[in-house]
């Protein structure tokens, strides 16, 4: 077995001198990517925080040279942003709900219960990827304005962004993937003592997907929560929009300092989800490389 190449010998590596050049190295990079990420965040948060020349002065200020909280609790009320946060929540959640339901559905019927034409059913979702998400935009608004066969308009309604989100393709191909590492003797073992197809998915099935279905789970509330285009389209009342479009709706005759604020408290809830979801969010990542 051959050993591995790197830039620094076993031995350089060893020595004193071979030891701190290898640390102060991985210490400048570390910080160099941490700045690189964060500073940003901080420009926002700070920015907020600044009067409104302050914000505009060239060049820049890196601090604040007097704090101010009350752009936070402007924006809270004068940007509405209790009630439009609460309609991305729905929004998101419906979403995320429906995706979750049938998605895990369709993956598990392509990965375990082999339908026929089952490897031409998913080569026509996975194509679909394939197409650019705006050709599809005149297509999906046509469709819910007047719904096939019961000829129903779903604008300005949550389900015109939870039915169109069910069809991920990504997410679909994803549960499939992780599904079909899943061992055949566990499952057969599972339908040997009585469970059918039902029981089978809801006892073996998910509780060993809970890593990827937590990365699906992430990436459906963030697709809905960053998404502009569609609920610009689809939501025509001011009192129904998501935050993403209220923030550009409602900036006309707002100060920016509010606006920075606005954007910042639009952006805690994403945050937070990553925060407390993390370690799910790095398990579902390696899982795809367990054996089964």
């Amino acid at each position: 077995m051959s050993a591995t190449r790197t830039l620094l010998s076993p031995a350089a590596l060893a020595r004193p001198r071979g030891k701190a050049a290898y640390w102060t190295v991985f210490t400048g990079v570390v910080l160099l990517f941490t700045l690189a990420f964060l500073f940003p965040v901080y420009w926002m948060v700070t920015g907020a925080m600044k009067s409104a020349d302050e914000v505009a002065r060239t060049p820049p200020t890196l601090v604040p040279q007097h704090w101010r909280l009350g752009a936070y609790a402007d924006a809270w009320d004068l940007m509405q942003l209790p009630q439009h946060l609460w309609n991305t929540a729905v929004q998101a959640a419906g979403a995320w709900a429906c995706q979750l339901v049938f998605c895990t559905a369709a993956a598990y019927a392509l990965s375990k219960l082999r339908p026929a034409f089952g490897k031409v059913i998913l080569g026509g979702i996975l194509a679909t990827l394939m197409v650019p998400a705006q050709a599809l935009v005149v297509p999906k608004y046509l469709t819910v304005a007047d719904l096939p066969l019961i000829h129903t308009s779903l604008l300005n309604d949550p389900l015109a962004i939870w039915l169109p989100a069910v069809a991920n393709a990504f997410n679909l191909y994803l549960l499939k993937r992780f599904f079909d590492q899943i061992p055949r003797d566990v499952l057969e073992a599972a339908e040997i003592d009585g469970a059918g197809k039902l029981r089978v998915l809801w006892s073996i099935v998910l509780p060993m997907s809970r890593p990827v279905l937590g990365v699906v789970s992430i990436f459906a509330l963030v697709a809905v929560w960053q998404d502009f285009l569609w609920p610009l389209m689809v939501f025509s009342d001011t009192d129904k929009q998501p935050i993403s479009v209220a923030l550009v709706q409602l900036s006309q005759n707002i100060q920016l300092t509010v606006l920075i604020a606005a954007m910042v408290i639009a952006s805690i809830p994403m945050v937070a989800l990553f925060l407390v979801f993390q370690r799910h969010i790095i398990a579902g990542i390696s899982a795809g490389s367990t054996k089964g």
